[in-house]
């Protein structure tokens, strides 16, 4: 299973354009509310989570969690107890995480990115505490996938899917939605 986190001020490209790639390819992921159900966007478009964050089991189902941008919905992630504990589980099982926007800073500011090639939008660079900072827009390096903004959810969604269900299935979804080579 893989789960998303909505927080109040999320970027909704951010979060539902890798959650549509995801189910085109066949993975299970859910969408986890971060204090309730239905959460407002950072454009004040409610979204309704398929679950909420006290539902959220960590266990060995998990394969990877997700955490989209947007302001302030970066900051209310990284304020959430339970997101953090999330992450932290996946990061010490080596299992993937996913990042973009701003909020690769979550993971600066943990240590996760200690060597690890990284992106995030600019401005955020000196958040990502450790990282060797790239200007790619989309950047994998082991378990740790980041991405500079909702101009490449798109490439986020697939560098996701790739991961999680091989090349192929991300070759197969990219022709199917007209993406650009």
């Amino acid at each position: 299973m893989v789960y998303l986190f909505l927080a109040e001020g999320f970027e909704i490209i951010e979060a539902l354009t890798p959650v549509d790639i995801l189910r085109r390819g066949k993975v299970d992921i859910k969408t986890v509310g971060v204090g309730g159900k239905m959460i407002r966007s950072s454009h004040g478009i409610a979204v309704e989570a398929d679950m909420t964050l006290d539902q959220l089991v960590l266990d060995d189902d998990v394969q990877a969690v997700i955490l989209p941008g947007g302001m302030p919905g970066t900051l209310n992630l990284e304020k959430s107890s339970g997101v953090i504990e999330a992450v932290t589980y996946c990061f010490e099982r080596n299992l993937l995480i996913g990042a973009i926007c701003a909020a690769p800073s979550i993971l600066g500011h943990l240590g996760m990115l200690n060597g690890k090639k990284a992106t995030a939008f600019p401005g955020f660079e000196n958040d990502l505490q450790g990282a060797v900072c790239r200007n790619g827009y989309v950047e994998h390096d082991g378990q740790i996938i980041t991405a500079r903004g909702m101009g490449v959810a798109t490439e986020f969604g697939l560098e996701l899917l790739s991961a999680l269900q091989g090349e192929a299935a991300a070759a197969q979804v990219k022709a199917a939605i007209q993406c650009r080579p």
